[in-house]
């Protein structure tokens, strides 16, 4: 397994090159990690490969999502995987470009899901609870209609990268003005927080400061009540943990403290990876690629949360 496989080797080594000073400029270093992997996934075959685009799960222009699936997805009952994008909670679409955040999920397509690319409202439109609100709103909407899709309403894995996992995590957990909601009835299988913001701050040498005031607030005494790594204790689903080597500034720390807080209190099923050489972007930008960095783990985990005992059919 070598990071930036399939790449050009003048792209492999920007990359790798990149990576101990990606917290230098990471608007800027996103940008080149897109410019890389655009032309790569454009490339990609997408034989056997369907999408549903554009489908309306509210009624805000932004309250869309794709629906992935492949030959390999089966004919009905399928687990259903829902990508949630990141963007620092001011920017990003579910579709950044014509091939990211796409490849997300038709890779996890290819390996027999039904796979569901969501976007949400951003700040400062939707401050908090927003995004999580909007992720509750697009859970509700696929447990009525995913099965038309050949999707199991009853099977259902969220992912998030980044603020996505920001609201993931606060959908999980219940996270509302009141803080977290013991024993929430999330309804899911399994939770995936990919270089997930699990901890508000506005400290000075974080860049996306301030997207974290747009989103949460600007009354810092609220962040910590409104931080998913506050309420990690009350997490009750199989989760993946996933960072990449190069971070942004703070957020590897804020998941390991969250996988940490989840363990100590006694939750099963928990998982930690940490993705040698790549950085917060190209984590999620290689997937559909040569590159076996994450790819594999990602899929070892959502097939781990189906039941063993069952075949879909």
């Amino acid at each position: 397994m070598r990071p930036f496989e399939g790449l050009p080797e003048q792209d492999a080594a920007a990359l790798r090159a990149m990576g101990p000073v990606w917290a230098d400029d990471i608007n800027r270093h996103r940008e080149q990690v897109v410019a890389v992997y655009t032309p790569l996934l454009a490339a990609t075959d997408r034989r056997g490969v369907t999408v549903d685009a554009g489908l309306a799960y509210g009624s805000h222009a932004r309250q869309r999502l794709d629906i992935h699936r492949s030959a390999a997805t089966p004919a009905r009952g399928a687990p259903v995987a829902v990508f949630v994008h990141g963007g620092a909670f001011m920017r990003g679409n579910m579709n950044s470009n014509a091939e990211i955040y796409g490849n997300v999920a038709r890779y996890i397509a290819r390996h027999g899901y039904v796979a569901v690319n969501l976007e949400y409202r951003l700040a400062p439109e939707a401050p908090f609870p927003g995004g999580a609100d909007d992720v509750a709103q697009a859970l509700a909407w696929l447990r009525t209609h995913v099965g038309a899709y050949a999707g199991n309403p009853e099977h259902i894995v969220l992912i998030g990268h980044s603020a996505g996992g920001a609201h993931a995590a606060s959908y999980v957990l219940g996270i509302g003005e009141a803080g977290a909601r013991a024993g929430t009835r999330h309804g899911l299988s399994g939770l995936v927080l990919v270089s997930a913001r699990l901890r508000a701050d506005a400290r000075p040498d974080n860049p996306n400061a301030a997207g974290v005031r747009a989103y949460w607030g600007d009354d810092e005494s609220l962040y910590e009540q409104r931080s998913p790594v506050t309420h990690a204790a009350h997490l009750d689903l199989p989760t993946l943990v996933a960072i990449a080597e190069y971070e942004n500034p703070h957020l590897d720390a804020y998941g390991a403290e969250f996988f940490h807080r989840a363990l100590q209190a006694g939750a099963r099923g928990l998982r930690f990876l940490q993705v040698p050489g790549h950085n917060h972007t190209s984590i999620v930008a290689h997937l559909d690629t040569a590159d076996q960095s994450f790819g594999p783990a990602l899929i070892g985990f959502l097939d781990s949360t189906r039941p063993q005992s069952k075949q879909e059919t």
